[in-house]
């Protein structure tokens, strides 16, 4: 059966012609199957019982299952196991703030190719591509999640599940289309946020699609001898054409970019570090997002201290660098990429 958010809409609407269906009803399914709860075609109550069947007979409205969770609504962080059609499974995160917000973490990717080599999604490489309808259809999960549990809207967004997004670009900014679109699910552009280990024609399409998503580049080291240890795609794509990518970016959206930086105890969260990287970014329009480690028990790397990451994010302070410190949310359910697909292999 044919995931009916992959069906193209000359494909639906022949189909509903085959079935001497007014073409009016290509918008009404359209947008019965955006809304949250709706996950079977029986409940499309604006549609006649006869077409709902045959719809179902012929479409898939929803291809994925849940088939293990961690963390719960009261908690700072949920995070979902998902099986595919076709077996394969990815992850998909809620975030809770405390001013009641939530943020979906998206994959876009089963597995990844980079191979990080602090991240567990990229431990057995990657499968395959997301469809566009598959990483639609985490909004919706999320949505139908959140309308069940908390009764509160998605807030944000950000792309930095399993996968690199502009290894996915197409399928990707195909489903952000209908989730940004008022007619869609209306989540403004400004609240997605993209974070990529950095392809420049990857950065440079993006900036050309015309929507003003926020950019996050996974830099995680100040010089290109430490970053191709810990990010092998670096070897390929190194630093300073990825920071001039993103000097492009901002000057086509007028967004500032992010540059995520994950602190690895005693690797790369020394003061040298900091002072590079600070040199690095000290003339862009940039901003400093650390990361302190989240422990991946497959993977050798430690946390640095508490005082250690204050110290990195003064020195970068000192030298005029704006600085966020992101607190760690998921560290009682497996929430770093990859962990929870990893303790649960396919039967």
């Amino acid at each position: 059966m044919e995931n009916l958010f992959d069906t193209p809409d000359s494909v639906l609407q022949n189909w509903l012609a085959e079935q001497r269906q007014p073409p009016f009803r290509q918008k009404q399914i359209r947008q019965a199957a955006l809304q949250p709860g709706i996950v079977d075609f029986e409940q499309m109550s604006n549609l006649p019982k006869a077409l709902r069947q045959r719809l179902g007979e012929t479409f898939r409205l929803r291809s994925m299952r849940p088939v293990a969770q961690t963390g719960s609504p009261q908690s700072s962080a949920e995070k979902f196991l998902l099986e595919l059609a076709d077996g394969n499974r990815i992850e998909t995160v809620v975030l809770h703030n405390d001013r009641g917000e939530p943020t979906l973490c998206v994959s876009t990717q089963v597995g990844c190719a980079m191979r990080c080599a602090f991240c567990a999604s990229g431990m057995n490489g990657v499968v395959r591509n997301l469809t566009s309808g598959e990483i639609l259809e985490q909004f919706l999960f999320a949505a139908d999640h959140l309308k069940a549990t908390a009764d509160a809207p998605l807030s944000h967004a950000v792309i930095m599940g399993m996968g690199e997004p502009t290894a996915n670009l197409d399928a990707l900014l195909a489903a952000l289309e209908i989730v940004v679109a008022p007619e869609g699910l209306g989540l403004g552009a400004r609240k997605i946020t993209l974070s990529t280990v950095g392809t420049p024609t990857g950065i440079d399409r993006l900036a050309q699609c015309g929507r003003p998503y926020h950019l996050a580049i996974s830099l995680h080291a100040p010089n290109d001898e430490l970053r191709s240890q810990l990010i092998p795609a670096n070897r390929v794509f190194p630093i300073q054409p990825l920071l001039e990518a993103a000097d492009r970016y901002f000057n086509a959206t007028g967004r500032r970019v992010t540059c995520e930086y994950i602190l690895l105890a005693g690797l790369n969260d020394r003061d040298e570090h900091a002072t590079q990287l600070a040199r690095l970014l000290k003339h862009r329009c940039a901003l400093v997002n650390l990361i302190p480690y989240n422990p991946v028990k497959e993977l050798p790397f430690q946390t640095p201290s508490a005082k250690q990451v204050r110290r990195f994010a003064e020195i970068l302070e000192k030298a005029g660098i704006p600085v966020v410190t992101r607190h760690r949310k998921g560290d009682a359910i497996d929430a770093a990429c990859g962990q929870l697909r990893a303790s649960h292999k396919n039967p």
